[in-house]
């Protein structure tokens, strides 16, 4: 039997049904994280659809309780062919938002998976029950057609993502020995662009924290202190000019990247960041002057003003708010530690005289730290090649994402090359009512999973990576 073989099977597996139930299947159970109430759906979805499917595979299943009591369980599962063989480790996440019923465009229920077109709507659909499934199934498709995989392999499931990935990093720190392995191959996010082939190596970080001025308990009269005393909404736009200029650019120069890798530049160059009719249209005079736009969103940082408060908004008085907040975000890249972001902001208030702005990130603000692998890499060129092989067209490359994903859990905590194969579109509606993905993009996703898991245990194609073994 043939790769070629092998991705006529999956194609067939997709066009008779069999894939279809099964996702229709997996998002009839409601595991959605953001809930409680539907907190016994999180087991529910891993004893009845992940381990008998995994197990029917010859992996052997097993469920650890999350350590962070807001979180779900994990399931690790395992098939061990040869110690000599590379192993892969893939992620995926079981858990989706809220369903928002009630919201859905004609009246549709999103725990029941409807086609329309060439839309499949569902919760859970785009993200990440319909990507781990390809995923899944181009596994199966391989073992079915060549005996055997080639390769050991390793995958975890979390069913905590919607709610910050809790506990998975402390998680992979106490079983890093079950984690090892050589490559991460996994599936999340959206395509650049619907009808290419996406991988991306990473994510940019995201730093949240607060700017807040307090300077007097109570406001007073506009008229009559207006002049005399000092007005926080004053004070904290005027801080905030001098950190972010009038068109996004960040002015702190700790605050950026130093510079931005030659191959990194080199494979943005190809790609062009539109807009879809969903969205806002791209502003190409916004953000850092002398960068594309594809290198803002993929190869800079940004600082953005979340949310700002003075005063009262809703029932505006004539009275000098006596205190102000703004919500910010740092998103990075991999080029700077964050830790050094907030002391550099605070050292550069004081210097401009804002001592009177605080500078604070609460316990429970979000934190997320950048990861990127090098487009140049060994298994990142072995993947593209793939991929070119199975769909006849060159892959976008992405260093990282511009969003945020828990990657640094493998990257930073396991020390694994990490490489992302996304199966859904930017316009999905994750998050939202009325998720969906598109058949041509899920037909094409198990077509090149089989073949990246094919090449994968093919013993002469890997032997070319010059360091495919864990260290």
């Amino acid at each position: 039997m043939t790769r070629d073989a092998a991705i006529a099977q999956v194609t067939e597996h997709f066009d008779n049904g069999a894939f279809f139930d099964d996702l229709a299947r997996r998002v009839a159970i409601a595991s959605t994280a953001q809930v409680k109430a539907f907190r016994p759906q999180l087991v529910r979805y891993l004893t009845e659809e992940m381990i008998p499917a995994l197990e029917s595979l010859g992996f052997r299943a097993t469920i650890h309780q999350n350590s962070d009591p807001r979180g779900g369980p994990f399931l690790l599962a395992e098939r061990l062919e040869n110690p000599n063989l590379p192993t892969l480790f893939s992620y995926g996440h079981g858990d989706v938002v809220r369903g928002f019923e009630g919201d859905w465009r004609d009246g549709r229920d999103p725990w029941v998976m409807v086609k329309d077109g060439e839309r499949w709507y569902g919760r859970g659909t785009a993200d990440n029950k319909g990507q781990h499934s390809i995923n899944l199934a181009a596994l199966a498709t391989v073992l079915a057609v060549r005996g055997r995989l080639g390769f050991n392999c390793k995958i975890l499931l979390e069913m905590s993502e919607e709610v910050g990935s809790v506990g998975l990093a402390e998680f992979a720190e106490a079983h890093k020995g079950d984690l090892k392995a050589d490559l991460l191959l996994a599936s999340d996010g959206p395509r650049l662009s619907p009808d290419k082939p996406t991988l991306f190596m990473g994510t940019r970080g995201a730093l949240n924290f607060e700017l807040a001025v307090d300077l007097r308990d109570g406001g007073h009269h506009s008229g009559n202190w207006g002049g005399l005393i000092s007005n926080a909404g004053t004070r904290l736009a005027n801080a905030l000019a001098t950190i972010v200029g009038p068109k996004g650019e960040i002015l702190l120069p700790e605050l950026r990247p130093e510079a931005i890798p030659e191959s990194v530049r080199q494979v943005l160059s190809q790609i062009e960041v539109r807009s879809d009719t969903t969205g806002p249209a791209v502003e190409k005079d916004w953000g850092h002057p002398g960068l594309s736009p594809a290198e803002r969103v993929y190869a800079w940082n940004t600082f953005e003003v979340l949310a700002i408060e003075a005063g009262n908004p809703k029932q505006v008085a004539n009275a000098i708010p006596p205190n102000a907040i703004a919500w910010c975000q740092i998103r990075f890249t991999v080029d700077r530690d964050p830790t050094t972001f907030l002391p550099a902001i605070r050292s550069h208030l004081d210097q401009e005289g804002y001592h009177d702005v605080a500078v604070r990130q609460k316990n429970n603000s979000f934190m997320m730290k950048a990861t990127r692998l090098l487009p140049d890499h060994p298994w990142v060129q072995w993947a593209r090649a793939s991929v070119r092989q199975t769909t006849g067209k060159d892959p976008t490359i992405l260093p990282n994402l511009g969003g945020s994903l828990p990657n640094n859990v493998f990257a930073e905590i396991l020390g694994l090359p990490t490489i992302w194969v996304p199966h859904s579109y930017a316009a999905c509606s994750q998050h939202a009512p009325n998720e969906h993905v598109l058949e041509p993009i899920l037909r094409e996703g198990l077509q090149i999973m089989t073949g990246l898991f094919w090449d994968l245990g093919d013993g002469e194609e890997v032997s070319k990576i010059p360091e495919w073994r864990a260290p």
